[in-house]
Order: structure tokens, then C-alpha cells, then sequence
């Protein structure tokens, strides 16, 4: 019943910053995924006598792949196989189901934000027991098995029952089906004030909450409706679609336009939010106020302490390097260590283990605790619902305190997506070359005072990661970041992020793209990108 298959390498399957990411039809091609978690045992030693848990959030393809990891499970001889009913498991609920059961890893198929559908995208990634992300040491091992491998094996069995619950034994392996919803609804009930939550929301507080058609929304209904009793139509787009609806599952005020609109209507509802393909992302919202996902992380870790699972405060903090400034700010006024990692959710696993930060976030609208090791987009909607029913004010009012508190820190992010990467690599390489030479120059009336090559010195297991993001800091107290993105699938994506700092008073309620038109026209002039792409301008501004 163990059919070991000849194959040999394929080209390309090298893990990024969250696991390996192609188009769709490339996954569904012969050999390319089964190649894949082949290179995945044999880069982790075997999974012979391991716990493993497995879950997507249901794009197309997601089911067809879990009947076939989970056969290549049994043919490794996997103890005991944990995978989502039907197939789905968010990513923070993945995380949590690792580490509650105290398995040995899991499988996570996901492209996050990307887009879904036949011709859309797909990703595989392999977190390990702490219920993070693999670590380079780990994927570099995935990566070098794929350069060498010449066979894999699975078995030759009928495909699973993922729609009912409930424990099979199938030959070495124990396969349990479980509710990919419950675990994770608890543990938020432990951590939140759901009866503040209940209490305000049964006051007439209006929400909704944008599922996108992806995996949140029965994580949303079951948390937000069941349990904590907003109406049933505070959830929008709750059924997860293969293709997403046909749209772009990416919390933001470009793809989530219609709740965007919403809320910046007349009779908008209190509080909106979204969350993305897998449900690690989060979009926050008030009444006629889109909050930045800087802004949301800088704002939970000066208010966290009003929800219980925080009440004790936190052993520090941590943002990626081009998340704004927002955040250190807190940590200098409040006492704490803040740390600057490159992006990626694993470079804040050491941290979180070693019980160094509580709280840690990126500006792509990540946002997370210690209580997984993952992102988590509920937990921030949750952790916002808290604040407020604990405060008694809108959204409005607590970003205005916020900012009369720390100053604000106003901030941009542009997009150039799908551009020639070659063009994107030679700029990205010359302003690298110039970093040296800019202290001191002037460009759009800002002056340089310091300009890296940013590199991250991890303060727990002593690793250099170089090369993260080109970092460029002005006097007049502005910042520039250029990196490239490696989570697309075609061409390059290069992010643009730009903030500058108001103490206030006065200044702390201009539109962002005015208040950052200086550092704008200065990044034009440094890099000359809308040329040297060849676009009149950025694809996704947030």
C-alpha cells in the first residue's frame, strides 16, 4: 500500500519568508507538490512517530493537497496526522493546534493575501513545534532535499473522510478530523473581555467585519455572532470560496473598497475590520478613520493591558524594520525593549520563546502576541473590541489620544507590483552602492543625516541576517525604506515606505499622502523609480 515514485529535482522550490509560493497550476502540475513535502520530511529528519496537523484556508486545490499530504504522512509512517474539518484551518488557528497539542509541525497550505482560483496562487509552508514559521536553517535543508531528490513516497489509499469528525487509524497512522474552529474560539475567550465585548455590543455598538470569502468566516460567526452576539449580518463575506469571491483577499482600503465605503458613509457603523486569505492579516476601521496597521500596533501595545490575558503588561515589543516608529515610541514612554527584526514572522519566534516580547507587529497588517506564533487578524479585531468597550469612546477619539500622547508618526506604503525584476533589482542595487555617499546630501529639501543597508543581529541565537531593506533617515525626522517583496509570484514587487514625525499639537490630523508630500518628492528625486520602472505611479497606496 506504500508506492515509493521515481522523480528527480525541479527547479525553483525554494521556501521565502512564508513557505513556497507559485501560481496555482504550477502546484497542480505532476510530481511538483508531492516533490515538495518530500523535501519537507527528508529536510526534517523524517516524520516517522511525529505529530503533524494540516490545514489551508481553502483556496483551489487546498482540499486535493491535503488528501495528498496526508497520504504521503502515512507512507513516512507519521505517529498521528491532525488536519482541519474539511480541510481548513486558518494560520493562526494552525498555530494554536500545534502548540495545544504539542505536535512536531505542521503543514499549512496558504498564500496568504494572493489571490485564489485556477489561475491564481498557492503556497505550502512548514511551521515548526513552537507553532512558527521554519526557521532558514530549516528551509535552507527544505530547499537543499529538492536539489536532491530522486524519489517520494505515499500511499495507495482511498481518499479521506475531511468532512466528518472524528479519529481513523490508518495503517502506522492515527488521522483525526477536527473542528478547525473550536480550539482557536476558546482560546481567544481566555485572552478577551468577552463579556465587556457582549455587554457593549448589546449597547447598540454596530460592527462589521469583511471575511472576504476566505477562511475567517466561520471563525468570525462563531466568535463574533455566537459567542459575543453582534447580528448575523455583521459578518460579510463569510462562506470561504476556492477563488475568494473572485476577488483580491487583502485587508486593505484598495481590495476591501466596499467596507472601506461603508464606513466612511453616512450612518457607518462603529467599528469595521477584515482580515485576509488565511486569516493572519487584519484591517482596522472606525467611523469616517482608517487606522494604519503601524498605528493599530502602536495603539493595542499602550491599551493591551485592558484585556485580561495582558492585564500583567508586557515584556517587550517588536515591529520589522519597515513598520513606522509608532511603536518605539510607546516602548521609550512605557519602559520597554523594542526591537526591529526584517520582515517575516519567523524572525519573531526567538524572541516570543525566549520570552523577550509579548506583543509584535508589521505594517502588511500583521499583528500578534505570544499567545501563538503566528499573525493572528481576529486577535487584533478582538484586542480592538476590548479597548474600546473598556475605554467607553470610538476609534475616533482613541487615535486622537493616542496621538496627543506619543505624537504621530504619519505613514505610507507604495506598491510597485509586478514590475520587471530585473529593473527592480538594478535599482535596488545602485541605491545600495550610493548608501555610503548620502550623508548630507539634500534631495526635495530633506538632508540625509544617515542612510544602511539594514542587517538584523538576532539577540537570542546570536544569527546575522543582511540584507534586509535599504534604510534612509532624513534630519527633518523622516524616514525612507525601500525593499523588495517575496511574496509574489510574478515579477517583482517593490514596496516603497515613507513616514514622517508630528509631535503635535498642532499637525496630528493631515491626510498621510499630504503630510508625507516632502518625503514623496525626496524619493523621487533620490531613486528616479517611476522611470526607471516605467510607471506613472504606485499600484496600492496604504
Amino acid at each position: 500500500m506504500i508506492k515509493t515514485i521515481s522523480t528527480h529535482p525541479i527547479e525553483g522550490q525554494k521556501p521565502g519568508t512564508s513557505g513556497l509560493r507559485k501560481k496555482t497550476r504550477v502546484f497542480m502540475a505532476p510530481r511538483y507538490l508531492e516533490n515538495f513535502i518530500q523535501s519537507i520530511w527528508n529536510g526534517i529528519g523524517g516524520v516517522q512517530g511525529k505529530m503533524l496537523v494540516i490545514g489551508g484556508d481553502g483556496r483551489f486545490f487546498n482540499a486535493e493537497a491535503v488528501q495528498v499530504i496526508v497520504k504521503m504522512a502515512i507512507a513516512a509512517r507519521a505517529a498521528k496526522v491532525v488536519i482541519g474539518q474539511n480541510g481548513l484551518l486558518s494560520t493562526p488557528a494552525a498555530s494554536h493546534l500545534i502548540r495545544l497539542r504539542g505536535a512536531d509541525g505542521g503543514v499549512i497550505l496558504s498564500a496568504s493575501h494572493n489571490p485564489g482560483g485556477e489561475d491564481g496562487d498557492f503556497g505550502v509552508k512548514f511551521n515548526t513545534a513552537n507553532g512558527g514559521p521554519a526557521p532558514e536553517s530549516v528551509t535552507d535543508a527544505i530547499f537543499a532535499a529538492t536539489t536532491t531528490l530522486t524519489a517520494y513516497q505515499i500511499a495507495e489509499i482511498a481518499d479521506i473522510d475531511l468532512s466528518t469528525l472524528g479519529t481513523v487509524q490508518l495503517l502506522e497512522t492515527q488521522v483525526e478530523v477536527v473542528d478547525p474552529v473550536a480550539d482557536y474560539a476558546t482560546l481567544m475567550e481566555q485572552l478577551f473581555d468577552f463579556d465587556a465585548i457582549r455587554a457593549l455590543i448589546a449597547g447598540g455598538f454596530r460592527l462589521r467585519f469583511d471575511a472576504m470569502h476566505a477562511v475567517t468566516g466561520p471563525y468570525a460567526h462563531e466568535i463574533l455572532v455566537t459567542r459575543l452576539g453582534a447580528p448575523a449580518d455583521s459578518v460579510l463575506n463569510a462562506t470561504p470560496l476556492p477563488d475568494f469571491g473572485g476577488g483580491h483577499p487583502d485587508p486593505n482600503p484598495v481590495w476591501a473598497h466596499a467596507l472601506m465605503a461603508e464606513m466612511m458613509g453616512k450612518d457607518a457603523p462603529d467599528f469595521g475590520a477584515a482580515s485576509d486569505g488565511d486569516g493572519d492579516r487584519n484591517m482596522i476601521l472606525g467611523r469616517g478613520v482608517y487606522v494604519t496597521p503601524s498605528d493599530s500596533l502602536a495603539v493595542i501595545a499602550a491599551n493591551a493591558h485592558l484585556a485580561p490575558g495582558y492585564a500583567t503588561g508586557l515584556a517587550g515589543v517588536a515591529r520589522s524594520m519597515p513598520t513606522s516608529c509608532a511603536l518605539d515610541r510607546v516602548a521609550q514612554a512605557r519602559g520597554l525593549e523594542c526591537y526591529a527584526t526584517p520582515t517575516g514572522w519567523k524572525f519573531f519566534g526567538n524572541l516570543l520563546d525566549a520570552g523577550r516580547a509579548t506583543l509584535c507587529g508589521e505594517e502588511s497588517a500583521g499583528t500578534g502576541s505570544d499567545h501563538i506564533r503566528e499573525k493572528d487578524g481576529l486577535w487584533a479585531v478582538l484586542m480592538w473590541l476590548n479597548i474600546l468597550a473598556s475605554k467607553g469612546v470610538s476609534v475616533a477619539q482613541v487615535m486622537a489620544e493616542h496621538w496627543r500622547d506619543f505624537g504621530r508618526d504619519y505613514y505610507s506604503r507604495h506598491d510597485y507590483e509586478e514590475v520587471d525584476a530585473g529593473a527592480a533589482q538594478a535599482l535596488i542595487a545602485d541605491l545600495r552602492s550610493r548608501l555610503p555617499g548620502l550623508p548630507g546630501q539634500v534631495f526635495a529639501g530633506l538632508r540625509v543625516a544617515r542612510a544602511e543597508d539594514f542587517g538584523y543581529d538576532d539577540p537570542v541565537d546570536g544569527s546575522h541576517t543582511a540584507q534586509q531593506g535599504l534604510q534612509i533617515f532624513f534630519e527633518q525626522g523622516a524616514r525612507l525604506v525601500l525593499r523588495l517583496s517575496g511574496t509574489g509570484t510574478a515579477g517583482a514587487t517593490l514596496r516603497v515606505y515613507m513616514e514622517c514625525y508630528a509631535a503635535g499639537p498642532e499637525g496630528l490630523a493631515r491626510d498621510a499622502q499630504e503630510a508625507l508630500a516632502d518625503v514623496i518628492a525626496a524619493t523621487d528625486a533620490l531613486t528616479d523609480l517611476k522611470t526607471r520602472l516605467e510607471r506613472a505611479g504606485p499600484d496600492v497606496v496604504t
